[in-house]
């Protein structure tokens, strides 16, 4: 069933229409058949058509008594058959305030550029050619449900502007309100508007008549939920703020940099202090830290509203609302506009691999069915994540998906996102339980959710189409050919894969002595990405920093982090060799690893707390008991004050990442078309290697220094020091003299025409840059 409310004002001043049947504040609803304004039938070939049908069976739109609903009878609407494609018609209405009309005049001309033939993968990776038909077959589907989209929708323009339809959407006859709910038999909305309070709230929900009993759901497209004092399920807001209260954009997005340099942040945790913090707050304090520390985007996590805190905002629960706990959506633009000051783009971290299982304020059993949004049974099921999988074979998901993430880009002016969970998305398996070797048939075969992967291709499609600058990266651990290709050459899409291989390496070797790490294993790892493809690379991630687990400080320092950080008293062997290990894993991670790097708020310094949500005692179904922490707050926040301090050896560590980002913003070494690495030598443990104009020396070795070292290069004349871990304002012991001048001489060493003389101390890094 899917059903419209039109006429009805929400907590404001002005009195609805009054309604027959139902007295003052009801709502009475009149079947009127199917929700089409025409009905469209869209061939299928094969055992696989375009689409598959969702809920053709029972559809109604319902609208006040007596009220015309716009929509077309169940006399006029095509029949459909069940393996056929249902396409919905929605009429265009008129969106009232200033300004609205004509940014969305300017949205309607935009235009996503039509498929290509998509054949260029076969070009870039002839490998390719023995898995032409999965891949041809997975491009024919994209193909066909952009034609669809273009002959029924508009294009995909218009398809992803159905938040202007769907959910609570002010017009000149007042708001009106619709939903897709295919199993519910009736409806009507309910909330603080009904007692005509032109101070309430404007909480709303929509309550349905369902397979499963009478249920009240928050609007699958609410845009605004918040949590009453004293109560678990989270209520719907109807949110539309005075013209003087919205937020209008002052500053222009900033363009894509060449590099991304990302700081990864969570909302929530970003204060020193224990407490949630707010839009405002990391807007004010956080925002200039970032600019400072040289890094020239910042990627937020939990920004969509999610019930449950501690699940770091990866268990949806309303797609098109930001978090309330944070601020209102003024306070969030304002927070993105003040980034775009600062010359910072603001990324999403986005929810689109799967949903909260909530049922009472999240899109599960939304109307009655186990199938609204999801596949049915085990596969819309996550075992492991215990949440809802999307079926994206379904055309309202297809819609409410590209909506979502066209919402955020529009209203929010979000610069891009990194998309969660695409692992799990791509494959029915969801990665769980299974090991990538690199084998194409582990990517092409029938473990390959072709529907999502389809999806990723429309989504990013839709994205660099209307928003040019805009960056995409995917969070895929398997390693998936053409992931981060362009969909007109017939990959995936997406700008940037994550390469999350460098973090786990990282841990295993970690969980050895350094005197045992093989140079060319590290080389390897660092380097061993797709050509063409595009990676963002980290030392370790937000996930290290949970507590149960361990990030790199931890790993090397230990408990001697919280005794001898401070500079008035003696050091260790621990600390002294976690420090300067923790400096050279980044900087070779940032050389090496891909064209952008990512670093999670607090780890530039080696933060030494966990993070730990607050929460209460639990008894798990097993009858396992695992204690809570009486709800603290005490370690779900980020000390930033460590790194700022003087006095303690974090902060050498913070002043070590600070200058790191400024040195690849001066010379751009991640996307340096030159790169060669000239030396791995294992006895040495020294790695050797050029990016651009400059040469990076790491020396791994635990004892021993090297006086008249000679490394290659490529070009001669004077080199000096631009970069040195040792030094003593990153918490080294200035071994190296940055002054002096080191002269190449015509000498090859290494397969490289010149080379010059260099001391390098154990576990140091240097970069050397040639004089001007």
């Amino acid at each position: 069933m899917a059903f419209a409310v039109s006429g009805a004002v929400l907590g404001g001043a002005v009195r609805a229409p009054r309604l027959t049947g139902g007295g003052e504040g009801s709502l009475v609803f009149r079947h009127t058949g199917l929700f089409l304004t025409r009905g469209a039938r869209v061939g299928c070939s094969g055992t696989h058509g375009a689409m598959r049908a969702a809920a053709a069976a029972r559809k109604a739109v319902m609208v006040p008594e007596g009220e015309n609903d716009g929509l077309a009878s169940r006399a006029d609407s095509a029949q459909f058959q069940s393996d056929e494609l249902e396409v919905p018609d929605i009429s265009e209405e008129t969106t009232c305030g200033a300004g609205v009309a004509d940014a969305q005049a300017l949205n309607r001309v935009r235009v996503v550029p039509p498929p290509s033939d998509g054949q260029k993968i076969f070009q870039i990776d002839p490998m390719l050619q023995g898995y032409k038909y999965h891949l041809e077959y997975r491009y024919s589907l994209y193909r066909r449900i952009r034609s669809d989209i273009d002959e029924h929708e508009g294009g995909l323009e218009a398809f992803s502007r159905s938040y202007e339809k769907f959910g609570f959407n002010r017009s000149a006859e007042g708001i009106t309100y619709r939903e897709w709910a295919p199993g519910a038999f009736s409806a009507a909305l309910v909330g603080d508007f009904n007692n005509w309070d032109p101070n309430a709230d404007r909480m709303s929900k929509v309550r349905m008549d369902t397979p499963s009993g009478i249920k009240d759901s928050i609007p699958a497209w609410i845009k605004y939920s918040v949590q009453a004092p004293g109560e678990i399920p989270y209520d719907g807001i109807y949110y539309d703020p005075p013209e003087e209260v919205k937020y209008v954009f002052r500053h222009a997005q900033p363009k894509r940099p060449k590099s991304l340099r990302i700081y990864e942040t969570h909302v929530g945790m970003s204060s020193p202090e224990p407490k949630i913090n707010t839009y405002v707050n990391f807007r004010d304090e956080v925002l200039p830290r970032i600019k400072k520390l040289g890094y020239n985007a910042v990627q937020i996590m939990a920004i969509q509203e999610h019930s449950y805190y501690g699940s770091f905002g990866y268990h949806v629960t309303n797609f098109f609302a930001p978090s309330s706990r944070f601020g209102t959506p003024e306070d969030l633009k304002s927070l993105i506009d003040r980034a775009h000051e600062l010359g910072l783009l603001v990324l999403m971290d986005v929810v689109h691999s799967h949903a909260s299982s909530n049922t009472l304020d999240g899109l599960n059993g939304f109307d009655g069915t186990d199938t609204h949004y999801f596949h049915s049974g085990p596969r819309g099921h996550h075992w492991m994540w215990d949440s809802r999988l999307f079926n994206y074979g379904n055309w309202e998901v297809l819609r409410f998906l590209l909506s979502n993430a066209r919402w955020w880009l529009e209203e929010y002016k979000f610069d891009g996102f990194r998309f969660d969970g695409v692992t799990s998305m791509m494959y029915t398996h969801h990665g769980l339980q299974v090991t990538f070797t690199g084998n194409f048939n582990e990517y092409f075969g029938f473990a390959t959710d072709v529907d999502a992967v389809v999806y990723l291709m429309l989504v990013n499609d839709l994205i660099h189409g209307l928003y040019p600058e805009a960056v995409t990266i995917g969070e895929d651990v398997s390693g998936m050919p053409t992931f981060a290709l362009p969909v007109h050459d017939g990959g995936v899409g997406f700008d940037y894969r994550m390469h999350m291989a460098v973090a786990d390496k990282w841990i295993d070797l970690l969980k050895q002595s350094d005197e045992t790490w093989k140079m060319g294993d590290i080389v390897h790892t660092l380097t061993n990405r797709r050509w063409l493809e595009k990676c963002v690379t980290y030392a370790e991630s937000h996930d290290q920093a949970l507590v149960g687990d361990k990030t790199i400080a931890f790993w090397l320092m230990d408990k001697d982090m919280y005794d001898f950080m401070a500079l008035d008293r003696p050091s260790t062997p621990t600390i002294d060799r976690g420090i300067a290990l923790h400096k050279m894993i980044r900087l070779i991670t940032m050389g090496l690893g891909g064209e952008g790097y990512l670093n999670f708020m607090g780890n530039e310094f080696g933060h030494p707390e966990w993070i730990d949500f607050p929460r209460g005692p639990q008894r798990l179904p097993s009858g396992k008991f695992i204690p809570g922490n009486n709800n603290s707050y005490d370690k779900c926040r980020r000390r930033f004050d460590l790194g700022d301090a003087d006095y303690l050896r974090y902060h050498g560590m913070q002043e070590f990442d600070q200058a790191m980002q400024h040195l690849e913003q001066k010379y751009e070494f991640m996307t340096s078309d030159h790169q060669y690495i000239s030396r791995k030598h294992e006895e040495d443990k020294v790695i050797v290697f050029e990016k651009g104009d400059l040469v990076f020396v790491f020396n791994f070795h635990c004892n021993n220094s090297y006086f008249d070292y000679r490394i290659g290069c490529r070009k001669p004349g004077v080199y000096k020091v631009v970069l040195d871990s040792d030094a003593g304002l990153f918490g080294g012991f200035s071994r190296i003299h940055h002054a002096a001048e080191h002269f190449t001489a015509d000498c090859s060493h290494d397969n490289r025409p010149y080379s010059f003389s260099v001391y390098t101390p154990s576990r140091t890094c240097v970069v050397y840059a040639p004089v001007e």
